[in-house]
């Protein structure tokens, strides 16, 4: 009626208290004949009809198969990418199987408040604030002697495109009174952690030297790592190990970003405050092997485990596999 009044949209929606955009799409929908314009019975048709329909059930019921394979990858910490990433690898033909990142988030988000919608979103990466410098604004370069700076680092690591060079650092527990020490390796995202006795630096040289000795020595060529104090025997690790360590500018972790990226995911099983020290080594390499094998959208939605694993055989086949 409004219309054959020649009402604008606008105005039919103010009337109506609707959005201009419905009644667009209303009238869209229900004009069949643009002589007659907009036909109100059959709206009226159709509106009954579509109540009557059930619903689809979504793929995601709580009562399905595939919720219970995400809730248990969820639980695992993977996020809703790597999850939909990975179903889609495991049933390429099979769209019943398969759920987009979004629908997973649209699930949790509006499950009912229970303690397992709690629980899930929990096992989601949180978005932190800004990370503080540690010597908050304080210049520590000069407190490393002989340090070697990232800008003297070849450039072949820098590409990523050469294995076994590693980025390093610190995870520090409640009051500062123990630590993890965490290696990433740039080109497979494999990572490695550390138990230390305390977080001093001769616990960071035995800590860090013992783990990258366990590498096979093609593969520990580089460390880059920041200005912490706790490097000061840096000179020490390289004489172990054979493992040139190049140390970042200070506050700049995005010269440090694989690490500083693992650090942050690291976070859901080692919680700020917590006293590190309680973590055998063992229960380590057990979350070393959790975010090993997950996958990832950098490598392609491929296990760190599973490319490090190919680098490993090139390197027994020989050096110059490793190109």
């Amino acid at each position: 009626m409004m219309m054959r009044a020649t009402h604008s949209i606008r105005s039919i929606a103010t009337h109506l208290g609707r959005a201009p955009s419905t009644v667009s799409r209303e009238l869209a929908r229900h004009t069949v004949d643009p002589i007659k314009g907009y036909d109100a019975g059959l709206a009226g048709y159709r509106a009954r009809l579509t109540r009557h329909r059930p619903r689809q059930r979504p793929k995601l019921h709580p009562d399905g198969e595939l919720f219970e394979l995400v809730v248990y990858l969820l639980r695992k910490y993977w996020s809703p990418e790597q999850i939909a990433r990975t179903l889609k690898r495991m049933s390429p033909n099979e769209s019943r199987r398969q759920v987009s990142h979004e629908a997973i988030y649209n699930a949790l988000y509006v499950m009912p408040r229970g303690s397992l919608k709690k629980e899930l979103i929990a096992c989601l990466r949180q978005g932190n604030g800004k990370r503080r410098p540690r010597s908050r604004g304080k210049d520590r370069r000069q407190q490393i002697p002989e340090l070697v700076s990232i800008h003297m680092r070849p450039p072949e690591i820098e590409d990523r495109l050469m294995p076994g060079h590693w980025e390093g650092d610190l995870i520090i527990g409640a009051n500062n009174r123990s630590a993890v020490g965490t290696l990433v390796e740039r080109t497979t995202r494999l990572v490695i952690l550390a138990k230390m006795d305390g977080t001093t630096a001769t616990a960071a040289a035995v800590g860090f030297s013992d783990k990258l000795n366990e590498v096979p020595r093609a593969l520990r060529l580089s460390m880059t790592y920041d200005q912490g104090r706790e490097m000061v025997k840096h000179a020490e690790i390289t004489q172990k190990t054979g493992t040139a360590i190049y140390f970042a500018d200070p506050h700049s972790p995005w010269q440090r970003g694989s690490n500083e990226n693992t650090n942050g995911l690291l976070r859901q099983y080692l919680p700020k405050g917590t006293d590190l020290s309680v973590y055998s080594q063992e229960e380590l390499d057990e979350i070393a092997d959790s975010l090993n094998t997950r996958p990832r959208k950098t490598l392609d939605w491929r296990t760190p485990l599973e490319v490090y694993a190919e680098v490993l055989k090139k390197s027994v086949a020989g050096p110059s596999t490793l190109q």
